[in-house]
């Protein structure tokens, strides 16, 4: 049994199983990610600069899997500014050669495969912080684990976007089936679905504030979060 079987993820989904070199030769990776490569990059890229995002910002992208988003980030920062990280180990090799075929190596991404949220290796601090599509398919105290890490390693100012499935009620232990592209989310199984008052509550359980981002747009309606240090 190696280090992903024994994370707590793996008794949630599957997201850790890990792809072989034919399958990410054929870019089966993009689809393991959920698909919509171009469309979901450029959102982010799109919704980060918007909130503020600059090149010489030091960026960490939780979840950054092969990188849909994470080449957009790489070619806009400065070199060695993008930090990803991602408990899967071959979608990081994936991302590595997604990086190579858009001649971005020069860029220095630094990448990292860690299963509890090891941030702290990186040895730095960050302006900004994103984890896109993660949240989602994440349980409470998984989620609460990784806004720890995170808190310790935001500069004061920072900020940190983060998606979610936002449900209307507190404790909606029904399936909800009101967003688009027909997903149905969960109280109790992946994905996930949370209230704001919910969210809010594991913000400050760490000592973060959280806000709703209304002006985001996605298409399988997932909502953005921003997650700031309480003063």
């Amino acid at each position: 049994m190696n280090k992903q079987d024994k994370s707590p993820i793996s008794r949630v989904n599957n997201y850790i199983g890990n792809l072989t070199k034919e399958q990410i030769e054929n870019k089966h990776h993009r689809d393991k990610i959920g698909g919509f490569w171009e469309e979901l990059g450029q959102l982010q890229m799109d919704f980060m600069k918007a909130k503020g995002l600059r090149a010489e910002h030091r960026l960490l992208d939780i979840g950054c899997g092969c990188l849909r988003g994470g080449l957009k980030f790489i070619d806009y920062l400065q070199a060695g500014h993008y930090h990803g990280s991602d408990i899967n180990e071959s979608l990081i090799e994936a991302g590595k050669i997604e990086v190579a075929e858009a001649n971005l190596q020069d860029k220095m991404p630094q990448l990292q495969v860690s299963n509890c949220f090891g941030f702290g290796e990186f040895n730095t601090t960050f302006d900004r912080m994103i984890a896109f599509s993660l949240f989602t398919h994440l349980h409470m105290n998984l989620i609460l684990q990784c806004l720890k890490h995170a808190h310790q390693c935001l500069h004061d100012d920072g900020r940190f976007y983060a998606t979610f499935f936002i449900a209307q009620e507190d404790v909606q232990e029904r399936p909800v089936d009101d967003t688009p592209g027909n997903i149905i989310t969960h109280f109790e199984m992946d994905p996930f679905h949370y209230s704001m008052a919910e969210i809010q509550m594991m913000a400050q359980h760490i000592g973060f504030q959280a806000a709703h981002e209304p002006s985001f747009d996605h298409p399988r309606g997932q909502s953005m979060v921003c997650f700031t240090k309480s003063v």
